[in-house]
């Protein structure tokens, strides 16, 4: 070897050990909210809430019936609300000034005023119009007002409002070249709306709408203050009876979490259907809950 150079022969291998950073902040905060949770927890445990009480009217036929009222209710406003949705949408991206200006207005009335409000409005409908003549059948207003059928327009026309932009953004989001296309082919706007662009903008109104429907679930709640006789309303007509408030508005919690649970898994399998072929979104709290129902799915999501 001569002078100045190196001998590379000699040289010896070194092995780079990786050491990973520890993330003290993220332990730290963990351990404070599982003692928050924990606080919680047992507050609730030593509080005065009668637990036997909460257990005995879990599985109450009253409830269950009410339960069942919720769900009836939500599912034909929500059934409702689409077909508004659609029409209006349609109606909102028309060439004619006329119906996209009605279109407008549907939604700033229905989406500008409280659904609670909306609710009383059409249960009192009968004060406005004491008679409904339709030519061939007259009746009184306050026989066909009844609670479901106002909270059926209360809540339809309302999610209806909603419905309608997130339709119309679904629509916007595919290429305007397939109606062009389409056209080119003889087909009329509404045949290519109904073939070719709502069933490729599945896609991107399904989540939305699945978000819609459990919130939904939940607004039906309010159908209570005009007495129609859905979970909450009848939870309040056993505690007004027993004075147990927190015991029975315990149990309607349970359910609605229930049901919301079971809503959030069908929505996740619906939304991986319409998405085969592209990378899914982030996985609700629910299936990172649950994990042990993910080999199930088709589909994998990345972990948020």
């Amino acid at each position: 070897m001569k002078d100045g150079e190196f001998d590379f022969s000699k040289t010896h291998e070194t092995d780079d050990k990786v050491i990973p950073l520890r993330h003290y902040g993220r332990w730290v905060s963990g351990a404070l909210v599982i003692l928050l949770l924990l606080i919680i927890v047992r507050a609730f445990a030593r509080g005065q809430i009668d637990w036997p009480v909460v257990a005995q009217f879990f599985m109450a036929p009253a409830l269950i019936k009410g339960l069942g009222n919720t769900i009836l209710i939500t599912f034909l406003s929500m059934v409702m609300g689409i077909v508004l949705g659609i029409v209006f949408a349609v109606m909102r991206l028309s060439g004619n000034p006329v119906t996209r200006m009605f279109a407008g207005f549907y939604i700033w009335v229905f989406r500008g005023t409280p659904i609670y409000l909306q609710l009383l409005i059409w249960f009192n409908l009968a004060l406005v119009f004491p008679v409904i003549n339709l030519g061939i059948w007259e009746g009184r207003m306050v026989d066909v007002m009844t609670p479901f059928f106002a909270a059926l327009l209360g809540l339809g026309i309302n999610e209806g409002a909603y419905m309608t932009e997130i339709v119309r953004g679904g629509i916007l989001s595919v290429n305007k070249g397939q109606l062009d296309a389409a056209s080119s082919l003889g087909m009329t706007r509404l045949t290519a709306m109904r073939r070719i662009v709502l069933p490729q903008a599945m896609r991107v109104i399904i989540p939305p709408m699945g978000n819609e429907f459990i919130g939904l679930l939940k607004t039906s709640s309010m159908a209570s203050a005009i007495a129609y006789a859905e979970l909450l309303h009848r939870a309040q007509l056993i505690y007004f009876v027993n004075a147990k408030v927190m015991e029975l508005l315990i149990v309607a919690t349970a359910w609605y979490l229930i049901v919301v649970t079971l809503l959030s898994i069908a929505q996740t399998f619906i939304e991986d259907f319409f998405s085969r072929g592209r990378e899914s979104g982030t996985p609700s709290f629910i299936w990172n809950f649950i994990g042990l129902l993910a080999p199930w799915r088709k589909t994998g999501r990345r972990a948020s």
